[in-house]
């Protein structure tokens, strides 16, 4: 893949939020750098800082972070036309208490700290952008936070596949057990009785 691209996929999906013109197109993606990540290739690891937001042009990154315990336990996901980052430490420059590794070969662009904030003087509109990417975010994770508190292990895990149906082709089912709350053999009793109904 070509950062030209990945560009084009960038800019096509900010336009679907915003409104630009195309020098403001070419000026925003000038100041993304392109990358490739190769499966089990970290983009962030606990203890660093994390310096850039990542969208992704393709592939799937998965965060997660490791117990007292040694265990890992997933925190989100993210495929094709996401963002991810750890915005604790991005906006705080503290070190991360996440991981951010990647499953697939995967293409990001990613855009610097001080470039962002620097995006958003000379741009106000991109303010309005990622205003609009946090909220979206934020009610996810409500209602992630809502499932959790309302739901059993069989029904989140009903809720999941219905929102992301080619997650369980993407992500190892310890890991989609872990994001669940859940232990993985009680994720393969479930999967056997959602198998049985169908």
């Amino acid at each position: 893949m070509e950062k030209t691209h990945a560009d084009a996929l960038l800019i096509n999906h900010v336009l679907k939020r915003i409104n630009l013109s195309k020098d403001e197109q070419i000026h925003f993606t000038s100041l993304f750098t392109f990358r490739k990540i190769l499966p089990r290739q970290y983009l962030l690891q606990q203890g660093e800082i994390c310096k850039y937001e990542f969208f992704i042009v393709e592939g799937f990154l998965r965060s997660f972070f490791v117990d007292k315990l040694g265990n890992d336990q997933t925190l989100n996901f993210a495929f094709e036309d996401w963002w991810i980052s750890d915005s604790k430490s991005f906006l705080q420059s503290l070190p991360s208490e996440i991981n951010i590794v990647a499953h697939e070969p995967t293409f990001v662009m990613q855009i610097e700290k001080g470039i962002l904030a620097q995006l958003y003087l000379d741009f106000p509109i991109f303010d309005r952008f990622w205003r609009l990417l946090n909220q979206n975010f934020n009610l996810s994770q409500s209602e992630r936070v809502l499932n959790a508190i309302s739901m059993n292990g069989a029904e989140r895990y009903q809720a999941l596949i219905v929102k992301y149906p080619k997650i369980e082709s993407r992500l190892a089912q310890k890991h989609i057990a872990s994001y669940l709350g859940i232990t993985p053999v009680f994720l393969s009793m479930i999967r056997r009785s959602h198998s049985n109904i169908k």
